[in-house]
């Protein structure tokens, strides 16, 4: 997902979030334009842009560019103050950040295979025939989840069609599911010195079954932004506002290198 936030003095001004395509850098342009619409801005009202994540950089109409642990970090910090843990699990990878006043203090990821990502959770959806939004629902009505032995997101898949033949109610496998690809997340936050609060972001935090067995496996209770997709997002536009105000104070301006947006559709 793509998402863009445009901070005013006080607070966010407007925020939007939309799939990410192929084409990138022509991608980052049009949802640029829409939030500039849906705002009502010009383009040369904004000060400062940052842009973070995998495809930072591919968006050369930014500024500067800030990796998404880095702006995790601030973005929670800025929800929840007295955040310690952050455990991000998005469509690509999962990270879990100890932090301190907003700022990293140490992190682990796994980006190396789907398994442990929302993307394992979009997979069996599809195989299941179950829309994405449905699956915490529905694990939460399991009394008996089901064990999944695999650790392949193919296999898996595969393991998870033959027990639905068997029998296996779907609200056991979906359970499942949900315990099998939490059970490899926690093996990696407990590499960290895990302390409370423990806040979890990016889009798999919108499943509720998930949050659930997470806080289960861990002993801790899990808090979760009202929207948990952007935090990374905050956090950029957060980092950004820090840096014109320190350029400010030194009496330095901070000159945009990109002033027409249209420029992207030539880069």
């Amino acid at each position: 997902m793509t998402k863009v936030i445009i901070l005013s003095g006080d607070g966010i001004r407007f925020s939007i979030t939309g799939p990410t395509g192929p084409e990138h850098r022509r991608l980052a342009n049009r949802v640029m334009e829409k939030a500039l619409d849906n705002a009502g801005l010009p383009f040369e009202a904004m000060t400062y842009i940052v842009s973070t994540g995998y495809g930072r950089l591919n968006v050369p109409f930014a500024d500067k560019q800030f990796s998404e642990i880095s702006c995790h970090a601030k973005g929670i910090g800025e929800l929840f103050p007295d955040a310690k843990t952050i455990i991000d699990i998005g469509g690509q990878d999962s990270k879990a950040i100890t932090v301190k006043e907003g700022r990293t203090t140490n992190f682990i990821m796994n980006d190396k295979c789907a398994a442990g990502s929302g993307r394992f959770l979009e997979i069996i959806a599809d195989s299941l025939e179950v829309d994405l939004e449905r699956l915490g629902e529905l694990s939460l009505d399991s009394k008996n989840p089901a064990e999944i032995s695999n650790i392949c997101t193919v296999w898996a898949e595969q393991e998870i069609r033959a027990k639905l033949v068997e029998g296996t109610p779907l609200n056991d496998l979906i359970a499942g599911v949900h315990e099998s690809l939490v059970s490899r997340v926690v093996r990696m936050v407990k590499r960290l010195a895990v302390k409370d609060p423990v806040i979890m972001t990016g889009g798999v935090a919108k499943n509720r079954g998930v949050v659930k067995v997470l806080s289960d496996k861990l002993g801790r209770p899990i808090s979760v932004p009202a929207e948990p997709l952007i935090s990374g997002a905050l956090g950029a536009a957060l980092l950004g506002k820090e840096l014109v105000k320190r350029a400010a104070k030194k009496g330095m301006s901070l000159e945009r290198e990109h002033r027409v947006l249209r420029e992207i559709d030539t880069a």
